[in-house]
C-alpha cells in the first residue's frame, strides 16, 4: 500500500468524491484508510465507563485505498505514488506527476 498516515488526499470514487483530507489511520492489511471529515457516518453510543455520556455521534468510516489519490505537493492535483532508491539504497517515495519526493 502506496498510501501512509499523514498523506494529503482526495477522494475519487464514492458519497464524498471530490473532498480533500490527511489519512488518520492506515491499514495495510484490510486495503483501507480513514480520512479525516470524510466518509462520516451516525453511530449510536451506549454509555460506557469510557463514555459517560451515550447518544448519536459522527464516526469517520474507511476507505477502499483504491478510491483516494495522493495529491502532490507541487501542483495540488491527484498523483500516483512511486519509488526509487537513493544512492545511499535508502526508498524514497516519488510523485509520478512531477516526480518530486513525497514526505
Amino acid at each position: 500500500m502506496k498510501i501512509k498516515k499523514g498523506d494529503r488526499v482526495v477522494v475519487l470514487a464514492g458519497k464524498d468524491r471530490g473532498k480533500e483530507g490527511v489519512v488518520m489511520f492506515a491499514y495495510p492489511a484490510e486495503g483501507k484508510v480513514i480520512v479525516d471529515g470524510v466518509n462520516v457516518a451516525k453511530k449510536h453510543q451506549k454509555p460506557t465507563k469510557a463514555t459517560m455520556q451515550g447518544g448519536i455521534i459522527d464516526k469517520e468510516m474507511p476507505l477502499d485505498v483504491s478510491n483516494v489519490a495522493v495529491i502532490s505537493p507541487q501542483d495540488g492535483k491527484p498523483t500516483r505514488v512511486g519509488y526509487r532508491f537513493d544512492a545511499d539504497g535508502t526508498k524514497v517515495r516519488v510523485c509520478k506527476r512531477t516526480g518530486a519526493d513525497l514526505p
